[in-house]
């Protein structure tokens, strides 16, 4: 696949208050280090000069993060009262995330996690066994998706910080976890989009899938159905795309979890403050 480039800028959301993106695997979202040539910031502002906002440290409000190697769904606010609203949003933990990654080895029966899993297909990259996954985090910590992957002893391909080094510089390319599906129940909007999926063969001729499990549209399809989180319900729902799919994919439902101390929801407001302001009251 093509490196990302400062003109290959791929918009998958644009309302008057927010703007979605489909972040480019080998791209940061900003940075002050004089060693970046290019960053999404850098991409916004050759696309969309107009919408840059001198009051912001980076001059847009991202929402959210997402890691150098992760490519995906990724919202900026346009201005300060969506950004504020989007902030609630995540600080009540409202948001719906899925992400799609492929992991090795062949993943079979994953174990209970605060990570929601669902096989989608079983198959092979440059030869290795691996599995191609749909992540729902059910709470939201820094690298939470691949540490979950790398415990259960099924790291994301590619990982080179939790994952095993296979001593193959090449292949793969990047680390294959995708930001694949965001919804952002916002006071005025709702913002929902599904990305590309781009762990195809088609895409990449090292995945070569053999054996389809579930299917992701029907996901897709079961995430769109799925009521917004309740901020009072930290657990998993009904509704969530594992306990609407049986199958073989389907892992056991997580134990149910103790409401969040402060001290735990500190460092995720922290970083939440970083990147957006509250509205003028």
């Amino acid at each position: 696949m093509e490196p990302g480039s400062v003109e290959n800028l791929s918009i998958v959301y644009r309302s008057r208050d927010f703007l979605v993106v489909n972040k480019h695997w080998d791209v940061r979202i900003d940075s002050k280090a004089w060693r970046e040539t290019l960053t999404l910031q850098k991409q916004l502002r050759y696309r969309f000069p107009e919408l840059a906002d001198p009051d912001t440290c980076y001059g847009f409000r991202f929402c959210h993060q997402l890691d150098f190697s992760t490519s995906g769904a990724l919202c900026v606010a346009l201005n300060k009262a969506a950004a504020g609203s989007a902030y609630r949003c995540f600080k009540e933990r409202r948001v719906t995330k899925a992400y799609l990654a492929l992991v090795r080895p062949g993943c079979e029966n994953p174990k209970p996690s605060l990570t929601d899993l669902v096989v989608l297909e079983h198959g092979l990259y440059a030869g290795d066994p691996v599995s191609k996954v749909l992540l729902k985090p059910l709470t939201g910590r820094t690298h939470q998706l691949r540490v979950h992957c790398s415990a259960l002893g099924h790291p994301v391909v590619g990982d080179l910080t939790y994952g095993e080094v296979s001593g193959r510089e090449d292949r793969p390319f990047r680390m294959m976890l995708h930001a694949f599906y965001l919804r952002i129940p916002t006071d005025t909007e709702c913002v929902e989009v599904c990305t590309p999926d781009p762990f195809l063969p088609s895409l990449d001729a090292c995945w070569s899938p053999h054996t389809l499990l579930q299917s992701l549209d029907q996901l897709v399809q079961a995430l769109r159905a799925t009521p917004d989180p309740d901020p009072e319900d930290r657990g998993p729902r009904p509704g969530s795309p594992s306990a609407l799919l049986p199958g073989p994919g389907r892992p056991p439902p997580p134990p149910t979890k103790p409401p969040e101390t402060e001290a735990q929801r500190g460092p995720c407001l922290q970083w939440l403050s970083e990147w957006t302001l509250e509205p003028d009251s």
